[in-house]
């Protein structure tokens, strides 16, 4: 038996002439909080649905909890809890109805009123599905997801299409799962949610995972922590930026620069140093620090959120 929650060999995935997951290995171990990341069509929801069962591979291996879809079905079924990226509920059934329907599925599990009152939807009880706001369909999807008390809880984009303070709710009753010893692993594109929620995460890209490790320890490898991002009149040119201590990897978008930077204290009053002495008005100045959608950028060449 395998001491991993989670673990994936060598899969591969293939839509006709497309192929959606090209050799992806991956490894969670329990109690942890993973993460796959990466833009639309990276194959981070065909891989999550293989290792759900709801698809099959064309190659590679699974394990989850020490089994084998094929082989230990039912029994992986009553151990697993799954929100879809997009879940369709009767509109004309009540949460408590809902709640009450997925229960039945599993031999134990949590009361429907349990249920409720976890996700924060008990003044929803008797509301009718059709009737909820986008955050609250999405945590009565994971309020569903887990009504059989599941070992793990796999999460495909769980906030997208929600207002900021929808998804911190979210967060809130994934960490409450965590804390109670499950295992949690979600796909993303909000970079922000995969550094407040993982323990480790994978960036996903073209069906091949590019980079892994903790949110921290990526960050770490642009060998710079901070961001500046600035704009003149007329724009800066390369030479200028090769004046800034410490710059790596700047990129321009017409007259926006934004160049990874070692120290905030050298780079600013370098760059407007030499801002002044080439003659150039600063438009627009800002600092931030280096955040996972940075390494997607340095590794690949492409912002993330434009994908």
């Amino acid at each position: 038996m395998s001491s991993l929650a989670i673990e994936c060999r060598g899969l591969v995935k293939r839509y006709g002439p497309v192929t959606a997951v090209d050799g992806l290995d991956l490894a969670v171990s329990p109690g942890e909080c993973f993460g796959l990341l990466g833009p639309n069509g990276a194959g981070k929801t065909t891989t999550i649905e293989i290792l759900e069962g709801l698809n099959q591979p064309d190659a590679g291996e699974v394990t989850v909890l020490g089994r084998h879809w094929g082989t230990h079905e039912g029994e992986l079924r009553e151990r697993l809890g799954v929100s879809l990226q997009e879940s369709r509920f009767p509109d004309k059934l009540t949460v408590f109805e809902m709640l009450r329907l997925f229960r039945s599925f599993y031999r134990s599990g949590r009361d429907p009123e349990e249920a409720m009152r976890d996700l924060s939807l008990e003044e929803k009880r008797d509301a009718r599905v059709g009737k909820l706001s986008g955050g609250q369909r999405q945590r009565l999807a994971v309020a569903c997801a887990l009504t059989g008390n599941p070992e793990i809880l796999f999460l495909d984009e769980p906030t997208t299409g929600l207002d900021p303070q929808s998804r911190r709710q979210l967060w809130e009753h994934i960490r409450a799962f965590r804390q109670a010893g499950g295992t949690v692993l979600l796909t993303t594109h909000y970079m922000e949610e995969a550094e407040r929620l993982c323990d480790r995460v994978a960036i996903v890209d073209r069906g091949r995972i590019i980079a892994e490790g903790s949110p921290a320890e990526l960050i770490g490898r642009l060998h710079a922590p901070h961001i500046l991002e600035f704009s003149s009149d007329p724009p800066a040119g390369p030479e200028l930026i090769a004046t800034i201590p410490g710059a790596f990897d700047p990129r321009q978008r017409g007259g926006h620069w934004s160049v990874c930077v070692s120290s905030l204290v050298q780079a600013v009053p370098a760059l407007l140093l030499a801002l002044e002495r080439s003659g150039a008005k600063l438009e627009e100045l800002s600092t931030r620090r280096a955040m996972l959608e940075d390494v997607f950028l340095a590794l690949t060449g492409r912002e993330l959120r434009n994908e």
